[in-house]
């Protein structure tokens, strides 16, 4: 077969993301036929032999994607060095250990709702890449209640660390003691962005659910649990020029 980059190679045996994989040859970890590989190299697995910290590079394994609905109190990530609780917890273990898999692009700590977790590297980066402009779907409960102007100015986007943010659809649901619950629509993944967005605003996130990615809907799914998507329900998207 013909060469490959690592880093496609890399993600495609379950190891991360393609730019995961980066970090993975950038930090010395991977050799290629006892010789340490550098970013940019390719190799071919059928005669060559790839090594993570020291350990051959498993086959490929069968493409994987399951929707998870993340408690609130659980990391988005596959180690975390203080012990909490992370989200490959809450899969079996043949499906947790082995499988490769890890989460597609974030969702805090404290928030709750819709994620994806695969090995598909090619499938990650067209999740969480700006070009190829998924949404995501919110449903959030905000302290008081958000003037018109207020909600306007957040669908216009607010900036962020000196820079624009994009628009985003919102609207309100409902209101109860002095809270309000809205619908947020964004194509925009900064850290924390929704929570700090609403902080500016003067309206201090309570609750955070996201409940769609792109078209795939949390719907009844109970949180802590998580599905397979077969193949057909992955996202299909062409990136924007």
């Amino acid at each position: 077969m013909p060469e490959e980059r690592l880093q496609k190679l890399i993600a495609a045996a379950g190891h991360g993301s393609r730019r995961q994989a980066e970090t993975l040859l950038q930090a010395g970890r991977v050799s290629v036929n006892g010789r340490t590989a550098q970013l940019g190299d390719r190799a071919d697995p059928s005669r060559d032999a790839i090594c993570l910290d020291g350990q051959p590079l498993r086959a490929a394994a069968a493409p994987l994607v399951l929707l998870l609905n993340k408690p609130a109190g659980v990391m988005c990530s596959c180690h975390d060095p203080l012990g909490r609780p992370i989200v490959l917890d809450l899969l079996p273990p043949e499906l947790a250990r082995g499988q490769g898999l890890h989460p597609v692009g974030r969702l805090d700590f404290n928030s709750r709702g819709a994620l994806l977790l695969s090995n598909n590297g090619a499938l990650t980066l067209q999740l969480t890449h700006p070009r190829f402009e998924h949404s995501k779907t919110y449903r959030i409960w905000v302290r008081g209640e958000p003037s018109r102007e207020t909600l306007e100015r957040w669908r216009r986007g607010v900036p962020l660390d000196g820079s624009p943010s994009q628009p985003v659809q919102l609207r309100r649901l409902g209101s109860e003691r002095n809270a309000s619950q809205l619908e947020l629509v964004m194509r925009e993944g900064r850290n924390r962005q929704i929570r700090r967005t609403a902080e500016l605003l003067g309206h201090p996130v309570l609750d955070l659910q996201r409940v769609a990615v792109g078209s795939i809907q949390l719907g009844a799914l109970p949180e802590g649990r998580w599905r397979r998507l077969d193949p057909e329900e992955w996202p299909q998207q062409t990136p924007r020029p």
